[in-house]
């Protein structure tokens, strides 16, 4: 069996979901769709945002259980991309704090979707 290669999000608005990604992740995505976009990242992964408008989407989940991490190098990276993040108007859920885990905050994209950045370890 394959290992997972597809981290999927669901949205309401790929368009403005695509554009939001674009920016956080610098980079177009490779697939883009009225009703999903893709971007492939650089670990083999590819992050998928599918619209929940989509005539095939079928989900009785609710609510955000999971978040999608950016492991950063060390404490001033973290800090760095907290600066870099709040410039350009990201919501910032969590401010940066020092976990069990080392230096973390918790962003929110256009959905909802937590997105944390931490240290590596």
């Amino acid at each position: 069996m394959k290992h997972p290669n597809l981290l999927l999000l669901y949205v309401e608005d790929p368009a403005a979901s695509r554009i939001f990604y674009e920016k956080l992740l610098k980079k177009a995505p490779t697939e883009s769709f009225p009703t999903y976009v893709a971007f492939e990242l650089n670990t083999g992964l590819t992050l998928g945002l599918w619209s929940t408008q989509a005539a095939s989407f079928v989900s009785s989940g609710t609510g955000h259980r999971s978040e999608l991490a950016f492991l950063a190098d060390d404490d001033a990276a973290v800090d760095q991309l907290y600066q870099d993040w709040v410039a350009t108007g990201i919501q910032i859920e969590q401010e940066p704090a020092t976990a069990v885990f080392g230096r973390t905050f918790v962003a929110l994209d256009l959905d909802g979707h937590r997105l944390r950045v931490c240290t590596a370890g």
